[in-house]
């Protein structure tokens, strides 16, 4: 991209980010009653005595933010720890989930690729298993495995797995022909073939399926730590929401977007890597 371009860009991303704040600080309500809202739901809503509105402005929710980010690994007992700690959880669970997914996809993904047998025998059940939603296995997992941490890494591998496992099978399989049949000229051996003709091709579809499984697991996770509690962003964000802390859970909105943004420009960078012209 010419410099003349993204620097055009980045200057509209600031215009559109000021817009945006400014918006939002004018929306809200300066302490004129709030029209429609009983009285009832603007206590519990943490609303003023006057009725105004309980959603805070861009400049508060900044200070929560920085005050987050200045003390963020403090632990001041189980339901009051700081941001890094919580988000270092999420983040080791996902991790580990992941790479689970990434262990059990990718060979199989090759095998499937490589093999029109095993793809027609395994076909059904990954047209059967790929639409379930990851949290629908969450139950079954707190049932048999009986542990909340193992539980969120299982609904995280779940996720994850299937765009891995396609994406490899799909670029294994879209592999030319040509390629294929200058290593069976030279007779080289189906494990070096997979591993030096094979794999360089398919790497850039393999790290695509990788960046859309990382996405989701990031969004899934969230969601998983709702449901079973004790640690983890998800959990800081639901129980904010108990507290009625709407300027936390905005905050948390914003760490959310923040580290799912740099593992997913991580994996681009890593995808630029196993890119090649030809």
């Amino acid at each position: 991209m010419p410099l003349s371009l993204r620097l055009r860009a980045a200057i509209l991303s600031v215009v559109l980010l000021f817009a945006f704040l400014a918006t939002w600080e004018l929306s809200i309500n300066d302490g004129s009653e709030v029209a429609g809202m009983s009285p009832e739901y603007a206590a519990l809503m943490g609303a003023t005595a006057k009725g105004a509105s309980a959603m805070p402005g861009p400049l508060k929710v900044g200070k929560e933010i920085w005050g987050h980010i200045s003390n963020p690994f403090y632990d001041a007992g189980p339901n009051d720890k700081g941001i890094g700690i919580q988000l270092g959880y999420s983040i080791a669970r996902v991790f580990v989930g992941f790479f689970l997914a990434m262990l059990t996809a990718v060979p199989l993904g090759f095998l499937i690729g490589m093999s029109p047998l095993f793809y027609r025998a395994l076909d059904p059940f990954i047209q059967l298993m790929k639409p379930v939603s990851p949290l629908a296995w969450m139950p079954l997992a707190l049932y048999t495995i009986q542990d909340s941490t193992i539980s969120s890494i299982f609904v995280i591998f779940i996720c994850s797995v299937w765009p891995m496992l396609i994406n490899t099978a799909f670029g294994v399989a879209g592999v030319r022909s040509e390629w294929l049949n200058v290593a069976k000229t030279l007779e080289v051996g189906q494990l070096r073939t997979a591993l030096r003709v094979i794999l360089p091709a398919a790497a850039p579809t393999i790290m695509t399926g990788m960046r859309i499984s990382i996405s989701i697991a990031w969004l899934v996770i969230v969601a998983a730590e709702m449901l079973v509690g004790g640690t983890g962003i998800g959990y800081f964000l639901w129980n904010e929401w108990n507290n009625l802390s709407i300027t936390n859970i905005i905050a948390a909105i914003f760490f959310i977007g923040i580290i799912g943004m740099i593992l997913d420009l991580g994996l681009s960078q890593m995808s630029k890597l196993v890119t090649y012209q030809e």
